[in-house]
């Protein structure tokens, strides 16, 4: 059950949408998947498992009580539902605090994954001590919570051996009136006495199997949570353009659009641009202008608030994302991300069922072949995590090479040789011109030298597009934002 369990919710993450990972720490979910599962599994197999047998034991009991004693039981067994309605009503405040507790666990370790991943900016900062006390202080308000659990689930069991105690007083002191009166045996009574205190020891033991499966039964209501919620951008319905009959025309009608973890921040008002098919077009403007926030709408990372993107006069909303993402848009980001596996596993990311000779291909249109034929084990050279043993402008390099592997219809070169020397960006550039021919290409740039050859060029300022045209046209209009950026970078 652990398995299918943690099995569904990792695939449930898998196709939530990108604002759902805005508003959720990685450790937050990797806490659910595994510490949370784990909890979970352990509280289930310790109910079933000793839960099944105390029930059935307390049952067999009860049936020895009434057979005894018909009266005694009765007073016996009376007592029974308020304990089970005091479990009920002290329970719903444990889970309240078992929530809590929880929530603040997966808190500590959301701290933990995060300075684990970002070790290297830590030791340049020399922030070790910090990031320790910061870990300290929410292991400790961890600490804290698990403890008022602990306290809880210990008063609560305490109060019902307190009670179950009092179970047993009564019996001896209703089984002395019943002797008195020659109604019962002291031979039964003792058979009753033995019996009753079986059953104090089993409800005893399901006080204790409560407190456990309290921390299962939170632990398997936040990995429900995530597993009931939909995407609100779903993977799997929509049409697909047939490829022979897809030119890759890209429009933004009227788009206004803001992040969802930042409401009142609005990026676009009403953006209006063209990406005509085949064309090289390029974004250029000032920092924070939201010129990466256009790949993500075309990606369809985020829905827009209004307005539509289209495809081929097709509006994104109505086509299968995974096709659209899969097979359609190749991206390049200015932060490659690589996964902790081979060389060649990177590239292939691109496309799976890619021969060895297409991996090699692309790696050599990208100049991979350069610094990976000098590593001992060549392509079979693990990266690391995040490719944190290649330097930047290799990591670059294999993300290019992966990109040419896929050979999508429309290419997004987001800062593609941003992390490139001057030899390696003219190398790669190269490769990229051949690899831009017959596709559509979407570029975005702070460096202008590497949009000056593009056919079109939008300058995204306020809001909007600003302007656009080619170089020169945007040159020579007078007193243009585009000529200002060309001037203070210098590459006029």
């Amino acid at each position: 059950m652990a398995t299918k369990m943690r099995s569904d919710l990792f695939k449930k993450l898998l196709h939530h949408d990108m604002a759902f990972f805005d508003s959720h720490k990685t450790g937050e979910l990797s806490a659910r998947l595994n510490a949370d599962v784990q909890e979970f599994k352990s509280s289930f197999k310790l109910c079933v498992s000793q839960g099944l047998r105390t029930f059935a034991q307390t049952i067999g009991c009860i049936g020895s009580l009434y057979f005894l004693s018909p009266t005694m039981t009765m007073y016996t067994v009376a007592v029974v539902p308020g304990i089970i309605l005091a479990g009920s009503a002290i329970g719903a405040g444990l889970r309240q605090l078992s929530r809590r507790a929880q929530a603040q666990s997966a808190t500590a370790s959301a701290v933990s994954d995060e300075a684990l991943t970002n070790m290297r900016t830590i030791r340049a900062f020399a922030m070790e001590k910090l990031e320790s006390k910061l870990f300290d202080n929410e292991i400790d308000k961890a600490r804290s919570m698990q403890e008022q659990l602990g306290i809880g689930i210990g008063l609560f069991q305490a109060g019902t051996n307190l009670f179950l105690n009092g179970m047993i007083l009564s019996v001896l002191y209703g089984g002395s009136n019943l002797i008195s009166k020659g109604e019962m045996t002291p031979g039964a009574l003792m058979s009753f006495l033995v019996s009753a205190q079986t059953i104090q020891r089993s409800l005893s033991q399901l006080s204790i199997i409560f407190g456990t499966a309290i921390k299962g039964w939170t632990a398997g209501g936040r990995v429900l949570q995530f597993c009931r919620l939909e995407p609100s951008i779903p993977m799997d319905t929509g049409v697909c353009i047939p490829y022979h009959t897809l030119w890759g025309d890209i429009k933004f009608e009227n788009v206004s659009f803001s992040y969802p973890t930042r409401p009142g921040h609005t990026v676009f008002e009403n953006l209006t641009l063209t990406i005509p098919a085949g064309q090289v077009v390029a974004l250029c403007g000032p920092s924070g202008e939201g010129k990466s926030t256009i790949t993500h709408l075309l990606e369809r990372f985020y829905e827009p608030k209004s307005g539509r993107v289209t495809l081929d006069g097709q509006d994104l909303k109505e086509l299968n994302v995974e096709w659209l993402r899969g097979q359609v848009i190749g991206l390049i980001s200015q932060e490659p991300v690589l996964f902790a596996t081979s060389v060649e596993e990177n590239i292939r990311y691109g496309r799976p069922d890619a021969t060895d000779e297409e991996v090699r291909d692309a790696a050599r249109a990208a100049h991979v072949d350069e610094f990976v034929s000098r590593f001992p084990n060549g392509y079979s050279t693990i990266v690391g995590e995040r490719g944190a043993q290649l330097s930047g402008g290799q990591k670059q390099r294999i993300a290019i090479a992966r990109a040419i592997l896929k050979n999508p219809p429309i290419l997004i070169l987001d800062e593609a040789t941003s992390a490139l020397d001057s030899q390696s960006e003219q190398l790669v550039q190269e490769a990229l011109n051949s690899v831009m021919k017959g596709r559509t290409v979407l570029v975005i740039a702070h460096r202008l030298s590497t949009i000056r050859s593009a056919q079109l060029i939008y300058v995204i300022k306020d809001k909007k597009a600003l302007e656009s045209g080619t170089h020169e046209q945007l040159m020579a209009k007078k007193g243009s934002l585009y000529k200002k950026l060309v001037e203070a970078h210098n590459v006029e």
